[in-house]
């Protein structure tokens, strides 16, 4: 006996909401008739579809479609420029950073502030800032339909585990803060916001360096999170044994040995802007902490092709500024140790998002999941809630 009910009427509802959505999305400017054909849903079904979401503000009727041939142009619909906008916040260990897009995914708002996080105020400084973030949303016209948060740490249903370089473990959050997030570590938001909006490739894993290094991974257009989500984690892969302690208890480890602060360190520099005039310029000691770092970033990529079989490495954060150093020694090291670059290189590509990928993929995560199930906005905004109102 198959243990599943047949799908109800608002199961059904549910199903064809989305899938009209979903195809607006793919196909901007389709008319009710396009719709129907490219879903597989009766004319009559997409155009109640379509009515649910104007009224909730989730697409907007336009001009006539632009076609040849005889008989009525249909009414293009397209992904409504005023409708729910998805917040993204990122904190970083020295820094917050925010992030509103629309439905498409642009970019409609950012803004960066920088401080020392790691400091029992961060959770009073993170409120302040997210509500500063949603009033300059209200100052926009524009609802907020969701905020995701990205942290440098692990994250399990949406409780921070374990962030040791903010020095947190199990925090909740949506306690902490008061509200309903979207909870996940910024390596994973970055690698979502390349796979979206970057390069294009199909399976990479995007590393991005920081005061700390993490690593998303992406394979056949998939994050790939590991069984407990908890996959990624390329910080703390020993490359040096017998290094210096890390924040995590370890010894030894990337982001310890190629993080942000350690390159500062050892080029003599107080600030990235400061370490990339210094390399501009030809200076030897920044030149040798970058070919450092890159040595050691690829020991432990290494591990991670070998291991995954991923064909390119896509340079985020901090890196995707220091690309033009880090190239070629990056290359060098894993041709030396990965095998199979002897027959198919390792692709290096700098992420066209930089340090900003991580909060666009937080803020990006809200709107795929309203696309994905926009069920909530089309009850909330139904046409007979708006009639009582108007009444």
């Amino acid at each position: 006996m198959i243990g599943t009910r047949p799908a109800g009427q608002h199961t059904v509802r549910q199903h064809n909401a989305a899938l009209v959505l979903r195809a607006i999305a793919d196909g901007p400017g389709t008319s009710r008739a396009g719709l129907a054909a490219a879903t597989g849903l009766t004319k009559a079904t997409v155009s109640s579809v379509v009515d649910r979401l104007i009224a909730a503000d989730l697409v907007a009727e336009g001009e006539p479609e632009q076609r040849v041939g005889p008989g009525r142009r249909g009414t293009v619909v397209s992904l409504s420029p005023t409708g729910p906008h998805g917040l993204g916040i990122e904190i970083g260990v020295d820094y917050l950073a925010s992030c509103l897009v629309d439905l498409t995914g642009a970019v409609r708002a950012q803004e960066v502030r920088y401080a020392d996080n790691r400091t029992p105020r961060v959770f009073q400084r993170v409120s302040a800032f997210l509500r500063t973030a949603r009033k300059q949303a209200d100052a926009m016209g524009v609802p907020v339909g969701g905020v995701g948060i990205a942290v440098p740490g692990l994250v399990e249903s949406g409780l921070v585990r374990l962030a040791p370089n903010l020095g947190w473990r199990d925090v909740d959050l949506a306690d902490r803060l008061g509200g309903t997030f979207t909870v996940a570590n910024e390596a994973n938001f970055a690698a979502l916001a390349e796979l979206w909006h970057g390069s294009a490739l199909p399976d990479f894993v995007h590393v991005s360096g920081e005061i700390g290094i993490g690593a998303g991974i992406v394979l056949d257009r998939a994050l790939f999170e590991g069984v407990r989500g908890a996959g990624g984690e390329i910080g703390h892969l020993p490359v040096a044994p017998d290094g210096p302690p890390c924040s995590c208890g370890a010894n030894g480890c990337l982001e310890r040995m190629a993080g942000q602060e350690e390159i500062l360190r050892l080029a003599g520099a107080e600030t990235v802007d400061e370490l990339v005039s210094s390399l501009e310029s030809g200076d030897a000691a920044a030149l040798s902490a970058v070919t450092s770092a890159a040595g050691h970033l690829g020991v432990g990529l290494s591990t991670v092709v070998n291991l995954m079989d991923v064909p390119a490495v896509v340079l985020g954060g901090t890196y995707a500024r220091l690309e033009p150093w880090l190239r070629e020694p990056l290359l060098a090291e894993l041709e030396r140790r990965v095998p199979s670059t002897a027959w198919s290189p390792v692709r290096v590509v700098r992420s066209a998002l930089g340090t900003g990928a991580a909060v666009r993929g937080a803020a990006g995560s809200v709107i795929r999941g309203i696309l994905a199930d926009p069920e909530h906005h089309l009850t909330t905004h139904s046409p007979s809630d708006q009639d009582a109102r108007d009444r």
